[in-house]
């Protein structure tokens, strides 16, 4: 293959991003390196997975039983990419209200999509205590607010339909909503079944009991082509080499698949910032996640070490993240809003980030086989539940690759 070649393959198989590296405030955090090769240690593996980030390193968590060869490769150093990004808030709520994903899907498939979006939070937080991850992770409760989006009647509805689906909600009136929280806003729903950790820590953790089980991790590789290859796959790299593997499985964050653009996904900016406050803040909020049924809504919560991690003002666009003047603003604007909801004094950020975000017009991912690639599988359109919804890709990815059909595969799957 020559160089004209690899590029132009390159052009048509993956949408790259700009991301900020090493900006966020989870880059500045111990334990997030994990070794790898700088080389090929083989050009064949039963299991080829594109992308250390925690959808990569949940797969891998996921696929490697000792008994698969399995590798794992990056154009970036593992850890690098867009989970560095991620503000972790582990919700079980997809960002489309269940009310609203009614109307969408239906609702048999809404039940099923938030359902297992609330078991898969439980089976992460599970995955991380038996596995002993050093990653701060904890169980939340979420504190989901009234806005200009959702007002208290449509919270009413989405509280009464989590009731029919088995999904815990409390609802607030105005008055309770104040007595508890200190908040005023018409109306606010209480849930379980959430959680916080750190994302790269959490990452790394994975993609260390993956390695202890045979997983090989190759940094910088990347993948410039696939084709068959006689019911397997063969995989080009930018450097010339390649790469044959029984299934391939893209976990490339929000650089995906040229031939999987669709008008059903776009990629969307937002910003966050990691702050000190100056005064006390509510005594409930280390408990809890916060966001709200605005546009553009608001969403934060506490860390380990008294930082507020907050987040929002999202704006659709695939470029605006990269600007640093809506940095600056964007990141201000966070912190007054943070500041009058809570009623505290906040410190100027520590860290303040921006980056790209896949997102869909049903708020669920896409998941499954490639379509027109035998044994290539692709996971994107994570939006604001991109940890959560990496859960779901592990469990749907290893059924598949088992030869076995997840129970949920049909809420996933790519548009025709």
């Amino acid at each position: 293959m020559t160089s004209e070649t690899r590029t132009n393959a390159n052009a048509d198989l993956v949408e790259k991003k700009n991301l900020h590296e090493n900006t966020s405030y989870w880059a500045k955090t111990p334990r997030i390196s994990v070794r790898h090769f700088e080389r090929l240690p083989s050009q064949t593996c039963d299991i080829l997975i594109v992308g250390s980030g925690i959808s990569g390193a949940l797969m891998a968590e996921h696929l490697c039983n000792g008994g698969r060869d399995v590798m794992m490769v990056d154009r970036r150093r593992p850890v690098r990419g867009s989970s560095l990004d991620s503000t972790a808030m582990i919700q079980h709520e997809i960002d489309v209200p269940l009310h609203v994903l009614k109307r969408k899907i239906g609702e048999e498939k809404a039940i099923r999509a938030w359902q297992r979006s609330r078991d898969a939070v439980r089976s992460l937080v599970d995955l991380a205590g038996k596995l002993d991850l050093d990653c701060s992770m904890e169980p939340k409760r979420t504190l989901y607010l009234a806005g200009d989006e959702l007002g208290p009647r449509a919270l009413r509805a989405e509280a009464r339909l989590r009731e029919v689906a088995g999904i815990d909600a409390r609802l607030l009136d105005r008055a309770a909503t104040g007595t508890e929280f200190g908040i005023d806003r018409a109306a606010s729903i209480v849930s379980q079944d959430s959680a916080s950790a750190n994302p790269a820590q959490l990452t790394a953790g994975l993609i260390r009991t993956a390695q202890g089980r045979g997983l090989k991790v190759v940094s910088p590789i990347e993948i410039t082509d696939v084709l068959p290859a006689g019911g397997h796959v063969a995989c080009s790299t930018a450097d010339g080499q390649l790469i044959i593997a029984r299934h391939v499985v893209f976990c490339s964050g929000y650089e995906f698949l040229r031939r999987l653009e669709s008008p059903k996904h776009s990629i969307i900016s937002t910003w966050a910032i990691a702050v000190k406050p100056r005064s006390a803040v509510p005594s409930w909020l280390p408990g809890f996640l916060v966001w709200e049924a605005s546009d553009p809504y608001l969403y934060l919560r506490m860390s380990g070490d008294g930082s507020i991690i907050a987040g929002g003002e999202d704006e659709d666009s695939a470029e605006a993240f990269d600007d640093p003047a809506r940095l600056k603003a964007n990141t201000d604007r966070i912190v007054s809003k943070v500041e009058a909801l809570l009623g505290v004094s906040l410190y100027p950020p520590h860290s303040r980030w921006a980056a790209p975000f896949g997102n869909t017009t049903t708020g669920l991912p896409f998941i499954g086989p490639v379509p027109g690639l035998q044994n290539v599988y692709a996971v994107m359109g994570f939006g604001g539940n991109g940890i959560t919804f990496s859960k779901i890709a592990a469990e749907v990815i290893k059924a598949a690759i088992s030869g076995k059909k997840d129970r949920d595969a049909d809420l996933f799957s790519f548009p025709a």
